[in-house]
């Protein structure tokens, strides 16, 4: 990520999508936590440099299968980007999906709060996704259409699952990078 990814804004967006792979991962997969932060850590590396959408992600998805990262990662990488043609079918690759895009309109909220992260909420947030100027760039579809498709694997795991849900798994594990 670092070798490929000089922005800082980038790098916290990686690292978030990170932290919220890893919350997910805690309550679907707990055994393969560390694979699905390297996921989420990774979906953006090659963004910087190869920014369309006939590179993105297809360029760094082959140098990870040229260095060894498993098959279900790129998958997932792949899937994260609509346009790739890959279908997002396994838990990893749904997560993937359905945190990209809020890990990054939540680090918008929280940059606009006196107070960081720390204290947004839910509500806040939805209140914010309805303000079609905030963030503009922030696909309200895609985060509608990931929690769509994340809510039949979460449906019974750790109790109700729904938007606010959701949202909250995000803010709290992007809470524990202190740094937003």
């Amino acid at each position: 990520m670092e070798e490929w990814t000089e922005s800082p804004s980038l790098r916290v967006h990686m690292e978030c999508v990170g932290a919220s792979m890893g919350a997910y991962a805690a309550v679907l997969e707990p055994d393969e936590k560390d694979r699905w932060v390297v996921c989420g850590l990774l979906h953006d590396f090659d963004y910087e440099k190869h920014p369309s959408a006939e590179e993105h992600p297809f360029v760094g998805v082959r140098h990870l299968e040229e260095i060894g990262v498993d098959e279900e990662i790129r998958n997932a990488i792949l899937g994260h980007a609509d346009y790739s043609g890959v279908a997002r079918v396994t838990p990893m690759a749904r997560a993937l999906f359905a945190v990209d895009e809020l890990s990054g309109f939540i680090v918008a909220c929280a940059k606009v709060r006196p107070e960081g992260v720390s204290t947004l909420t839910p509500k806040s947030v939805k209140k914010k996704l309805k303000d079609k100027a905030f963030a503009a760039a922030v696909s309200r579809e895609d985060i509608r259409v990931g929690i769509e498709e994340l809510t039949p694997l979460m449906q019974g795991v750790d109790g109700e699952f729904d938007q606010t849900v959701h949202i909250q798994r995000c803010i709290d594990a992007i809470k524990e990078l202190c740094y937003i």
